[in-house]
């Protein structure tokens, strides 16, 4: 299970969006729906990921964050000798609704878009 323990931390401090922002993008690619984000390419590459805030709002029970996830992809050829498909980067943009716990940091995220 995902937990954003820093950011539930940093809730409400003038430091939450950037702790947000530096836990989300340290993240591993597979806890994000990058590769199901994907609009212009085959596969998901979160070496460059970087983030942005669009939302943020609470309730008695979870914190709720929307994010805008900047992030590459590749089209993947039959990696044959003489494929000449190249592999190029394609940039990628999705957005995404983390849904914490405001007890526990458990964290659900789920693509918006």
């Amino acid at each position: 299970m995902l937990k954003l323990n820093l950011s539930l931390l940093a809730w409400d401090t003038d430091t939450f969006r950037d702790v947000f922002i530096q836990e989300i993008c340290a993240l591993d690619a597979d806890t994000l729906p990058l590769q199901q984000g994907l609009l212009h390419s085959s596969y998901a590459n979160s070496d460059n990921l970087s983030a942005t805030l669009l939302d943020m709002k609470i309730d008695d029970k979870k914190l709720f964050v929307k994010a805008g996830l900047f992030y590459t992809g590749i089209i993947a050829g039959c990696n044959c000798a003489d494929d000449p498909t190249p592999v190029d980067e394609n940039n990628e943009y999705c957005e995404v609704l983390f849904c914490v716990d405001r007890k526990t940091a458990e964290t659900i995220v789920s693509l918006t878009s």
